[in-house]
């Protein structure tokens, strides 16, 4: 029996039909940084598998030296708030299996017509690491609002739980990533706080598990943010990371009061290019699609792996890729997108 079976029903529906999750990692000296990611529970169910791609590969990097990793899924405000502590594994000893499971998981998600021929050609995109997740702990709460001022439910791992290893780090340095934009943090807080995207807040718990919560009434100052965390959040203070859509990431170190979190901001991340204001990936430029290719096989090379093939048709979908599927018809007829 799965994990997931052990949860409430709205629960196991969620994590079995979601897609994203704010997936965080522990950098070497500490910081949590937290990214908005796809993610697939394994076949079996006894993982939940974030993809990344080859092209970027720090967020599985930092969870092979570090294996403590956080999740939190979310979804409409009405549904149920899920916030994951695990040990992630490495999984990138046969890229060509990588490719082929990623496609079957989210090609036919894909809008009909030629979005797959188009697609099929981002061999950057599709080239895939995987970190599957086994989880320690899981907190949740019924909806977004009570995840504001509610305690949490919790499930705890069997004591006799088996937590899998990485795959084995290749040899030599991890490549370097490209120079992608880099600001002063000051100038681009007005322009995220403007557009409303929501911010997540990640802390490493006494356990030293980065944990991901969405944050509310975010208001800046000249030296961060102020904003209002969960009442039940299980962290107070401590290097910390504020993401909008993993597009905007502030680094710092927060403290908390009684009435508000701050955190202090010492620097913004690089804008990572396929990020969005609206969470969308971008369709990257020529320039940027080359040094993704590079940055791809420089990283092939160090594994001895050849570059994959991506398939000329779509591979049959998984289980939960059709769940999935069914959940994002659900929701675009709710909203009128699709009529029945």
């Amino acid at each position: 029996m799965s994990f997931i079976d052990e949860l409430p029903e709205e629960v196991a529906r969620l994590i079995r039909s979601g897609m994203v999750a704010e997936y965080a990692t522990v950098t070497g000296n500490g910081v949590p940084i937290d990214t908005p990611t796809y993610y697939f529970p394994s076949a079996d169910e006894s993982s939940l598998d974030i993809g990344t791609g080859l092209a970027y590969p720090a967020k599985a990097e930092r969870a092979r030296r570090n294996p403590k990793v956080g999740m939190l899924i979310e979804r409409a405000p009405e549904e149920p708030v899920i916030s994951i502590a695990g040990y992630g594994a490495v999984q990138d000893a046969d890229m060509q299996a990588n490719l082929d499971r990623y496609v079957s998981e989210t090609a036919h998600m894909l809008p009909p017509g030629g979005a797959w021929e188009a697609m099929r050609r981002s061999i950057f995109y599709w080239t895939r690491m995987y970190i599957a997740v086994t989880p320690a702990v899981i907190r949740w709460w019924p909806n977004q609002k009570t995840a504001q001022s509610d305690a949490p439910q919790i499930w705890r791992a069997p004591e006799n739980t088996v937590f899998p290893p990485s795959d084995p780090a290749p040899p030599g340095k991890m490549s370097k990533p490209p120079a992608w934009p880099l600001l002063p943090w000051w100038e681009i807080v007005e322009e995220t706080l403007e557009r409303g995207s929501p911010g997540h807040l990640t802390i490493c718990d006494e356990e030293g598990f980065p944990l991901p919560l969405r944050v509310h009434d975010i208001k800046p100052s000249d030296e961060g943010f102020d904003m209002q965390v969960p009442a039940s959040a299980p962290w107070s203070h401590g290097q910390a990371t504020l993401s909008f859509l993993g597009r905007e990431v502030f680094v710092g170190d927060a403290s908390s009061s009684p009435e508000s979190t701050f955190l202090k901001v010492e620097r913004a991340m690089p804008i990572f290019p396929l990020t969005s204001p609206d969470g969308s990936v971008p369709r990257p430029d020529r320039e940027t699609r080359h040094l993704l290719v590079a940055r791809m096989e420089e990283e092939l090379a160090r594994r001895g792996q050849p570059v994959p093939v991506v398939p000329e048709d779509m591979l049959p979908p998984t289980r939960h890729s059709l769940l999935r599927i069914e959940a994002l018809k659900a929701k675009m007829t709710t909203s009128g997108h699709v009529q029945s």
